[in-house]
C-alpha cells in the first residue's frame, strides 16, 4: 500500500448485537479523538470500519461484499476510502480477511480496538496492521471518557463467555467472561447521564454474571450496579441485556420488584423448549428451571414483559422436540422474541454434528414459531391500551410533529405535540399494531 492523506471523515457500521453498537459508539469516539469528523448522510467517507457481526451464517461473506462496494464506489468517485475491518469477523478470520481483500488496510479484534487509532496511522503510512489480541480489559482503561450520548446509551458491565454454547462463537470471539470494576460503571455511568442520557442498557455477554466488590469493598452481582447507578437523580431508567438462566440470583431478582428505575422488561433466552435439545446444546439449564425463574421474577413485578431467544432445526431437532418449544412459548406469552434457524459456525462443536435438519423443515418450523411469538407480540400489545404509561422520546416521526420512543415496556409508541428529544412524556395507549402502538400526549412527566 502507498501513503494516504489522513482521514478527515469516518463512518462506522455496525452489525448485530447492542455489544457491537456499543464497541461502534467507542470507536466513533476514539476517532472523534483524533479530529475525525463522522461523514455527512449521503458523503461518502474517507474511513469506513465495517464492524462485523460473526453469529449468523454468511457473516464472512457479508464482509466482503461491503468490501467490494466501498472499493467500487471509491473507484467510481476517483477516491477510495480507508477500510478497517472490526468485530467478531476479524477476530475470526483476520488473516483471512488480510489475504483476501488487499483493499482493508486495517483488521482489529473485539478486544483491540482501542489500538484503533495507532493502526490508522500505520494504514496511512503505508502499512496494513491487524490485531487480534485479547488481553484482559485493558481496552477500557485505554478508550476516552464518555462526553455526549442520546436519550438512551448503553454501557457495557461485562464481556465475554464461559458457557461454551455448542452452537455459539462467542467465546472464541469475545473471550473467557471478565467484569469491569464497579467504580468504572459508575463513573462511566455518570458521564454517560451527564451527556444527556436518560436511560442506560446494561450490556454483557451475560451480563448477569458481572461480580465485583462495591465502593465499600462488599462483594455483589448485577444487582449492586443497578441499586448504585438508580442513585443518579437525572437517570430515569435502567435496563440490561442479555441475560443467561443460570445466573439469576436472589438479589437480582429482589431489584425488579424494589427499583423503581428499573424497567419492567427482561431478555432471557431459552433456546428450545425441549431438554433433550438444550442439553445437546450445553445450556445447562432444563425447561422447567426456565419457567421457574420466570414465574419467580413475575412474583416480584407482575407486569413485566418478557423477552426470549429461539434456535430451530439444531442439530437431531425432532419434531416432537419442537412441538416442545411451541408449548414454552403458549406458556409465557412473550412480550417480544428473536427466532432464527440454526446455522453451524466454524469451530464450534455443533458444526460437526450430525443428524442434521433440512432447510425445508427448518423454515417451516421457524414460520410456524414466528407466528406463534407474533401472536403473542400483538396480544401483549393489545393487553396494554388504556394504560397511561411514561414514554421516553428518542427520535422524529416520518411525519410533522411525531415523535417515536419506547414504553417502559420497551414497546415503540409514536404520538404528536410539541416535545424535544430526550423528554420523558406520559401517553396513553390508544390503538396497538403488532410493532408499535398509537399514543395521545396527557402531560409531562420529566422535560
Amino acid at each position: 500500500m502507498s501513503p494516504v492523506p489522513p482521514p478527515k471523515t469516518y463512518r462506522v457500521k455496525s452489525f448485530g448485537c447492542q455489544m457491537n453498537v456499543y464497541d461502534g459508539e467507542r470507536m466513533a469516539e476514539l476517532l472523534a479523538a483524533r479530529g475525525i469528523a463522522p461523514a455527512a448522510d449521503g458523503e461518502e467517507a474517507d474511513l469506513v470500519v465495517l464492524n462485523t457481526c460473526h453469529i449468523r451464517e454468511r457473516a464472512s461473506e457479508k464482509v466482503y461484499s461491503d468490501i467490494g462496494r466501498l472499493v467500487k464506489t471509491g473507484d467510481a468517485a476517483g477516491k477510495r476510502p480507508l477500510i478497517a475491518v472490526a468485530g467478531c469477523v476479524a477476530q475470526a478470520e483476520g488473516d483471512e480477511i488480510m489475504a483476501r481483500a488487499p483493499a482493508v488496510s486495517m483488521v482489529v479484534g473485539p478486544q483491540a480496538y482501542h489500538r484503533l487509532p495507532e493502526m490508522l496511522d500505520r494504514a496511512v503510512a503505508g502499512e496494513r496492521a491487524s490485531d487480534t489480541d485479547m488481553p484482559p480489559i485493558a481496552k477500557f482503561d485505554a478508550l476516552p471518557a464518555r462526553r455526549r450520548s442520546g436519550p438512551s446509551a448503553f454501557l457495557t458491565v461485562q464481556e465475554g463467555c464461559d458457557k461454551f454454547c455448542t452452537y455459539c462463537v462467542v467465546p472464541y470471539t469475545r473471550g473467557a467472561e471478565i467484569s469491569r470494576p464497579f467504580a468504572d460503571l459508575i463513573a462511566e455511568a455518570r458521564l454517560l447521564v451527564d451527556g444527556g442520557a436518560r436511560e442506560i442498557t446494561l450490556l454483557g455477554q451475560n451480563v448477569n454474571a458481572w461480580r465485583g466488590a462495591d465502593a465499600r469493598g462488599n462483594d455483589c452481582g448485577l444487582d449492586g450496579v443497578i441499586r448504585e447507578i438508580a442513585r443518579i437523580p437525572e437517570l430515569q431508567r435502567i435496563r440490561y441485556t442479555t441475560s443467561h438462566p443460570n445466573d439469576f440470583t436472589d438479589d437480582l431478582i429482589r431489584c425488579h420488584g424494589e427499583v423503581e428505575k428499573l424497567m419492567p422488561f427482561l431478555h432471557v433466552p431459552v433456546q428450545s423448549g425441549s431438554d433433550r435439545v438444550l442439553k445437546a446444546m450445553n445450556r445447562s439449564h432444563s425447561c422447567d428451571s426456565y419457567l421457574r425463574l420466570l414465574d419467580r421474577v413475575r412474583a416480584v413485578r407482575q407486569d413485566i414483559a418478557l423477552s426470549g431467544d429461539f434456535i430451530v432445526g439444531f442439530p437431531g431437532e425432532t419434531d416432537a422436540d419442537f412441538e416442545q418449544t411451541l408449548r414454552v412459548v403458549d406458556a409465557v406469552g412473550y412480550a417480544q422474541a428473536f427466532s432464527f434457524k440454526y446455522s453451524p459456525r466454524p469451530g464450534t462443536p455443533a458444526a460437526s454434528m450430525g443428524d442434521h435438519v433440512s432447510q425445508e423443515q427448518m423454515e417451516h418450523r421457524l414460520q410456524r414459531l414466528q407466528a406463534a411469538l407474533n401472536r403473542d407480540q400483538l396480544a401483549f400489545n393489545q393487553a396494554s391500551v388504556g394504560r397511561t404509561c411514561s414514554v421516553l422520546i428518542e427520535r422524529r416521526g416520518k411525519k410533522p410533529g411525531q415523535w417515536l420512543g419506547k414504553s417502559p415496556w420497551l414497546q415503540s409508541v409514536w404520538f404528536e405535540g410539541d416535545h424535544a428529544i430526550g423528554d420523558i412524556v406520559e401517553v396513553e395507549l390508544l390503538e396497538a399494531g403488532p410493532n408499535s402502538i398509537e399514543g395521545r400526549v396527557r402531560e409531562p412527566a420529566f422535560a
